[in-house]
């Protein structure tokens, strides 16, 4: 299904790119893909969040260590960056910053559930990096594009009014049902299974987005080549060392996951509106490959080798 939505999301945007009698819908499409994501993600939260209790949220050694590495890496690239004239090297390096410090997708959970992960580890690191990038990106961002002049506190407000209600607000809907009507939880529960197809929609205008980012980059080929390899390299990395976080299977794929996923719609975003345009490419082709690692994974867990 995960590749079927990727050529699905593709293909709807290119016939629209190359349909010119359909450029009057233009003005409601971007906003249709960005804002339908974002109640996909809200939604794939919720079924998260009526499956866990708050007391499952619970720190282990995992999570500091995925904690530690994305920051690391985050603001080791943005001190080589503040050092490098513009140019190929430089941008680079920006799609592999944004990939690093990228929270950790909606969808994570959904995975990470039907590969027999930890969903309350999952979504405990989920909410730990969504609040660490949230006052991490306004610090750094300023100094890597100085173009980008934002008070700080505003800063932090414009991207917590991106994560914040698709995180809290589908957390605290799931657990007022949760203490309030256990038939209608119970219920959820059943359906909560059903929510992996929910994010084959939300992969759709994923890629809907993310091919338009492309197009409409204006980067060459060698400028896109780059790009590719450097979004396939922060993508694989990334599960890899996840798996290796926890010697303890459960854990390891929990891990994997949980650093590995990314929230692309928010890397898309991040890119276009604080550095530049080019950098949210990088988002489009990470939700490419993670969703091809992740149907990897799920294919090798139906042939039981996982």
């Amino acid at each position: 299904m995960l590749p079927a939505a990727i050529v699905l999301g593709i293909s709807l945007y290119l016939i629209y790119h190359f349909s010119p009698s359909l450029y009057g819908y233009g003005k409601w499409l971007n906003p249709l893909a960005s804002e339908g994501q974002r109640l996909v993600i809200a939604i794939l939260l919720f079924f998260q969040f009526v499956k866990i209790s708050p007391h499952d949220l619970k720190l282990t050694s995992w999570h500091l260590k995925a904690l530690a590495l994305q920051v690391g890496l985050f603001l080791g690239l943005a001190g080589i960056i503040l050092f490098l004239e513009p140019g190929p090297v430089r941008m680079l390096l920006e799609c592999a910053m944004l990939c690093f410090i990228c929270p950790t997708a909606s969808a994570a959970g959904v995975i990470t559930d039907r590969l027999g992960g930890n969903l309350a580890s999952t979504v405990t690191y989920l909410v730990m990096i969504n609040v660490a990038a949230t006052f991490l990106i306004p610090l750094v961002i300023p100094l890597v594009n100085p173009s980008a002049q934002m008070e700080f506190w505003t800063y932090v407000g414009h991207i917590a009014l991106k994560v914040f209600p698709v995180l809290i607000l589908p957390g605290l809907v799931a657990w007022t049902i949760r203490y309030t009507t256990h038939k209608l939880q119970r219920a959820l529960m059943r359906w909560a299974s059903n929510s992996f197809y929910v994010w084959g929609v939300g992969l759709t205008l994923a890629m809907v987005l993310a091919t338009r980012a492309l197009l409409l980059s204006g980067l060459g080929l060698w400028a896109v080549a780059g790009i590719v390899v450097v979004s396939m390299v922060a993508c694989f990395f990334q599960f890899w060392a996840g798996h290796r976080a926890h010697k303890d299977k459960v854990e390891s794929l929990t891990a994997g996951q949980a650093l590995g996923q990314k929230n692309t719609g928010f890397l898309i975003w991040l890119g276009y509106n604080y550095m530049t345009p080019v950098t949210s490419v990088a988002g489009g082709l990470y939700a490419i490959w993670q969703n091809l690692y992740n149907s990897w994974e799920l294919y090798r867990k139906e042939q039981g080798k996982l």
